[in-house]
């Protein structure tokens, strides 16, 4: 859709509307092989883990520890990259360390059989594409959330040439635009409003509730939070974190 010069916060609202629409109804099938890995991965009691640097990240602290999701996805968090790091330039010059995403890795859990989800919108950096490729190489089913349009558009800072999408078993693609931001506002020459984190979101989200009706099917009642304020909630995640102990790892 092309837009009008001068445009606003409800322009905004239409473009992330719209967006997420065409990301969810365009890539079923890819959505749904997203769900498939992380459905068997819970089935058969092994580990999903999610992953990114700086803004990206805020897709991990979005499905960890909360109402309605699934307790056994475990974030993964590195400091240096969050965005509590100060200052907070230093999160850009960290994703460029060669090493670093292996090291990361090997920190966790993480092992054959488990679902990593790394999310990188531009999939250039160094870190992300290191820790894909170290993933696979542990045997672990590696889903990448990106940014197709903005990745093709720039070379890699992996030593491989590889940006994320070319590096992923399951490639999900947030069709935002190139650089993010996607309102143009007149005499401003930068445009503002990115929909990555708002787009991700919802992606990640219909993923986990598409692979929580495929574990239901196989006759298994998923972990998933209730929320610590309803009556009964404690318990009901008391009981949970009993279940899975060994298959969550951010306590």
């Amino acid at each position: 859709m092309n837009w009008a010069d001068n445009m606003n916060g409800t322009d905004y609202i239409k473009i992330v509307n719209e967006t997420i629409d065409r990301a969810w109804n365009t890539q079923r099938e890819t959505l749904d092989r997203a769900a498939d890995a992380i459905a068997e991965a819970v089935i058969a009691k092994r580990n999903v883990f999610v992953f990114g640097c700086s803004h990206a990240g805020i897709l991990a602290e979005e499905v960890f520890y909360r109402t309605g999701g699934l307790a056994v996805i475990n974030p993964i968090f590195y400091p240096g990259m969050m965005l509590n790091t100060r200052p907070i330039t230093n999160t850009s010059k960290t994703e460029r360390i060669p090493g670093l995403g292996k090291e990361i890795l090997d920190g966790t859990a993480a092992g054959e059989g488990d679902v990593l989800i790394i999310h990188s919108v531009s999939g250039r950096n160094t870190v992300p594409v290191e820790m894909a490729l170290y993933a696979k190489e542990k045997g672990l089913t590696v889903i990448c959330i990106t940014n197709l349009k903005y990745s093709s558009s720039v070379t890699s800072r992996h030593g491989s040439g590889k940006r994320l999408f070319e590096v992923g078993d399951i490639v999900i693609d947030n069709m935002g635009e190139v650089g993010d931001a996607a309102v143009t506002v007149e005499g401003l020459l930068e445009r503002i409003g990115p929909t990555s984190t708002a787009v991700g979101a919802a992606i990640i989200n219909g993923v986990v509730i598409d692979a929580v009706n495929r574990i239901i099917k196989a006759g298994i009642v998923p972990p998933v939070f209730m929320s610590a304020n309803l009556d009964g909630g404690d318990e009901h995640n008391a009981r949970i974190f009993e279940e899975y102990k060994n298959n969550i790892f951010y306590m």
